[in-house]
């Protein structure tokens, strides 16, 4: 599933193409969208801005109506040049001059008001994200994970987008294992400096790879099963933890 910095990196990429412009023309393939009207319901509104928030990103356009995305584990975001051959499962089309934004087998594709974006309870919901330039609000972040079962793994808690908005499997692991956390141990065992950690010590890398772009050179423990830790030189461990058995890696030596 695309994380937070993969997100913020599709807005960074979208923004120049769309926002303060009226799209040339809106298009939806996918037969979904058929009875939506799309085009007719935003023809003419320029985009206002283009936001990630999480794993969430919208198109804001004028008139009080906006775009929300949620990629899931099948969805791309991807700006091409216009006129090129469309992907097989592309369910959205935004033109602008010679650019193209397509949305790609994204599963959660909406069109919503303004108002929805701020009251929907999934939405509303989200925590602080990790990876937003505009600053991390550390006690609403410490209020969210203390208001959690104290008896959940650490590791699994930091998956709650309600906890912290962002954080996805590769992630996780790298917090974990920057922090020296144990992901096994119980949130109520962790302290505040040490949950803290892992979010402030991965922030600056998701930002790094919203910024240009995700660089697997960036992980010191995801995908590194069998090799020698960074850190200790202990081999670092493969499993899975959680109810939908997230993939998590971690090292036994120097994860306490």
């Amino acid at each position: 599933m695309p994380e937070g910095d993969t997100i913020h990196h599709a807005a960074n990429r979208i923004r120049p193409v769309l926002e303060g412009q009226v799209p040339d023309e809106i298009r939806t393939p996918h037969p979904r969208f058929g009875r939506d009207r799309w085009p007719e319901r935003l023809a003419g509104a320029a985009v206002r801005s283009v936001e990630a928030r999480g794993k969430h990103l919208f198109i804001r356009f004028e008139g009080g109506m906006a775009i929300h995305s949620h990629l899931r584990m099948t969805g791309a975001w991807k700006v091409t040049a216009r006129g090129r051959p469309l992907p097989l499962r592309a369910w959205l089309v935004i033109e602008r001059g010679d650019r193209a934004v397509v949305q790609v087998g994204g599963p959660v594709l909406e069109l919503m008001t303004e108002g929805r974006t701020r009251f929907d309870q999934v939405l509303a919901g989200l925590g602080e994200d990790v990876v937003a330039r505009s600053g991390f609000d550390i006690d609403r972040y410490l209020g969210r994970l203390r208001a959690d079962d104290p008896t959940r793994p650490i590791g699994d808690a930091l998956l709650d987008q309600s906890v912290v908005a962002g954080l996805g499997t590769i992630w996780r692991s790298e917090a974990c294992w920057h922090a020296q956390l144990d992901p096994w141990r119980a949130t109520g065992k962790v302290g505040d400096d040490e949950a803290l950690a892992a979010v402030m010590l991965v922030r600056p890398l998701m930002q790094r790879s919203a910024a240009g772009g995700f660089k697997r050179e960036l992980l010191r423990c995801y995908g590194h099963a069998g090799r020698p830790c960074p850190r200790c030189a202990t081999p670092i461990e493969r499993t899975s933890q959680g109810d939908n058995n997230r993939r998590l890696y971690w090292c036994p030596g120097c994860q306490r």
